[in-house]
């Protein structure tokens, strides 16, 4: 297996995974974006964000996509806002290399703070991540405000 940093030709493969996220979250239609979304604001002008992918005999079989975020109170920070493994590969440990690979990745850039979001009912993960030493919180919510939400509000 080799871990390396995503680029513009391995978005299709990022966009299926992305896909089969969806799928296991119970929103497959939730997915909008294309492979062209993905190659434009992760590889133009002033990319939105990055990857790393997991890569077995030249197929993806992982990504972690993840971005800077800025905190008042910790300063620059990294948001982890997916990491996926292809259901068949799940238990072969590329989700704990491309996991390792975001800590080193956060320890490079001298980050004070990395972040995501689990499912309250994705048991595995939620495990996972606590026995890394992440701490998962339970007082704290999710808050977003889709497309709809957006010109619902701006109608105001």
């Amino acid at each position: 297996m080799i871990i390396r940093k995503g680029n513009k030709n391995d978005m299709p493969a990022v966009l299926d995974l992305i896909k089969q996220l969806a799928f296991f979250e119970k929103e497959p239609e939730a997915v909008v974006i294309s492979t062209e979304d993905l190659v434009k604001d992760g590889f133009g002008e002033n990319p939105l964000f990055s990857t790393f992918v997991a890569e077995v005999n030249n197929e993806i079989i992982g990504v972690a996509l993840y971005y800077y975020r800025y905190s008042t109170w910790k300063g620059k920070t990294i948001h982890l806002e997916d990491l996926i493994v292809t259901e068949s590969k799940r238990g072969t440990g590329a989700g704990f290399a491309l996991y390792s690979e975001i800590i080193k990745e956060g320890k490079k850039q001298n980050v004070r703070r990395i972040e995501w979001a689990v499912l309250d009912w994705n048991e595995p993960a939620i495990r996972f991540y606590e026995k890394s030493g992440a701490k998962v919180f339970d007082d704290w919510r999710t808050v977003q405000m889709d497309e709809n939400a957006i010109n619902e509000f701006l109608k105001r």
